[in-house]
């Protein structure tokens, strides 16, 4: 669809320069209020997204995340203060993969955490993922909990104003040739937030900080840190083409980018092309990585789902909290034979929202996975068909991703993990819904799960959802498919279809597909501003 580059490298210039002239928000008024609060924030933040015809005319001109990327960061973070060193007073625990990567993220710092209540150590831990489910605050944590909105709203515009006054003292910078304009005084929106990470963990005296990367690795923002304590590269498999390449091999060599000298390694098995990549580049780095299987400490611990990827990704988290707590605790040595119960603790008890949640409501079971791949999606799929086995009642689905034309073929795989893990050959989704990511019917997007790198007029269109929807009638032509403009619109059809069943029957609701999806859909069935 992308394969026609009809611009010349400098021919986005005039685009780009359109874009800086013209941005929907007032940057120097914001950087002189004096109460500025954290709706502010957000709309501050929101004027930082790449607008979807940006994203289209990069995607045209193939030009694809670099070594540019990691450049800017690092000017960046000398503009608000700080150097890559500074970063080494984290401790960072640095985490890459295309499945499990979340999740492994949530395992460590919840073993962190249970220790530090027991031993009050590590002193502070800093836990920075992506997305967000509810509210971008959920994306950088202190000890468990988001950023408080007051706080939020302080570290950003501190950043904020470091960065503007920064680019007054010094002038522009060019680092991107490519593009012909200057590099913009603040960095887009993902990469924003990382660095407003560094500074709130920096500032609050974090000891020991969990990051997840974006996309990829060796490109991505977190990737500035020069000496992690230790990386894990969780499950590798295709998602990001454009940006990360084809093949699970390309992939893998992104992947890799945050293993560095001097650093442990950690990664679980992987396809036999990924493993020789990820081997050949630590070798390159002189970089001893480890392959992990499942950890055998787990038996009896209660992992859930207790499925073999779930335990993959525990492991990872056990292996890179060991690592943290033997520079952070003198007087912490593993046990090669049993967890302690501080690391069961924060196995079983670990809080990972949108991910294989079940939440009753009446007539109702709504099941909640977030799923972005074709394989996690049949992962989810089959969970949905255990949760569901011995329940009777209408199954109901929920689905979108949008702004993916390859997420079309992703349909048929959920079909067949159903008949295959479910109840049978007829076991089927009888009603499917799909949806935008647009989350009320009235009131529309939320402050925080506004998006431009959308083509809107596909969204006003619901082209994705048509194509959904016809694609699953020729996989399924008995099953009742709807397509509804936002999140609140399927959850109602489906609240719908809950009135109308029968004594002792429940709707076996599946919400599944984006992670802006499952948040929207959060906030509405739990009325929640976070999670």
């Amino acid at each position: 669809m992308h394969h026609v580059f009809r611009y010349g490298r400098c021919s986005l210039a005039p685009l780009f320069t359109t874009l800086i002239k013209t941005k929907p928000f007032h940057w120097r008024a914001m950087a002189t209020q004096t109460s500025r609060t954290y709706n502010d924030a957000i709309d501050a933040l929101n004027s930082l997204q790449t607008p979807y015809a940006i994203i289209e005319a990069r995607r045209k001109a193939g030009i694809r995340p670099d070594a540019t990327s990691i450049a800017e960061m690092r000017v960046y973070l000398r503009r608000i203060g700080y150097s890559p060193s500074d970063l080494d007073r984290l401790n960072i625990l640095h985490v890459a993969g295309t499945k499990g990567k979340g999740s492994t993220c949530a395992f460590t710092a919840s073993i962190l955490s249970h220790y530090q209540r027991t031993h009050g150590v590590p002193h502070k831990i800093g836990l920075f993922t992506s997305p967000h489910l509810i509210a971008v605050r959920e994306r950088i944590r202190l000890n468990g909990a988001p950023l408080s909105e007051e706080l939020f709203a302080r570290y950003f515009f501190e950043v904020w104003d470091r960065l503007g006054d920064a680019e007054e003292r010094e002038g522009p910078m060019v680092l991107d040739e490519r593009l012909g304009v200057p590099t913009p005084p603040r960095p887009i929106y993902s990469r924003y937030l990382t660095l407003m990470s560094y500074h709130v963990f920096l500032q609050s005296g974090v000891d020991a900080a969990v990051y997840e990367t974006g996309i990829g690795g060796e490109y991505d923002a977190t990737n500035i840190v020069e000496r992690p304590l230790a990386s894990g590269i969780s499950t590798l498999g295709i998602d990001h083409v454009f940006a990360l390449g084809d093949t699970v091999e390309k992939i893998a060599w992104h992947k890799a980018g945050i293993m560095k000298p001097g650093s442990a390694a950690f990664t679980i098995e992987q396809v036999p092309g990924a493993t020789q990549v990820l081997q050949g580049r630590a070798r390159d780095k002189g970089v001893s990585l480890k392959v992990l299987s499942v950890d055998p400490r787990l038996e009896g611990v209660n992992i859930r789902p207790d499925a073999l990827f779930q335990k993959k990704n525990a492991s990872l988290g056990i292996a890179l909290a060991e690592t943290a707590l033997q520079k952070l605790d003198p007087s912490f040595k593993p046990d090669a034979s049993i967890l302690s119960k501080e690391f069961v603790d924060g196995l079983e008890q670990v809080v990972w929202r949108g991910r294989c949640e079940v939440k009753p409501e009446g007539p109702i079971i709504w099941h909640i996975d977030g799923a972005h791949t074709v394989d996690s999606l049949k992962m989810a799929t089959k969970w949905f068909a255990g949760e569901c086995a011995t329940k009777s009642g209408p199954k109901a689905l929920i689905f979108n991703q949008q702004g993916r034309e390859e997420a079309v073929h992703f349909l048929e795989g959920m079909i067949t993990a159903l008949k295959t893990y479910g109840q049978g050959d007829h076991d089927a989704f009888e009603h499917v819904i799909f949806c935008t990511n647009v989350t009320h019917a009235e009131t529309g997007y939320k402050r925080d799960f506004v998006n431009y790198q959308y083509d809107p007029e596909a969204i006003k269109a619901l082209t994705a959802q048509h194509g959904f929807a016809k694609k699953w009638a020729e996989l399924d032509p008995k099953a009742n498919i709807a397509v509804v403009p936002t999140i609140e619109d399927a959850i109602n059809h489906v609240r719908r279809l809950g009135a109308s069943v029968g004594e002792g029957q429940t709707v076996q609701a599946f919400i599944t597909g984006s992670l802006h999806l499952v948040g929207g859909a959060l906030a509405i069935l739990e009325g929640a501003d976070a999670l």
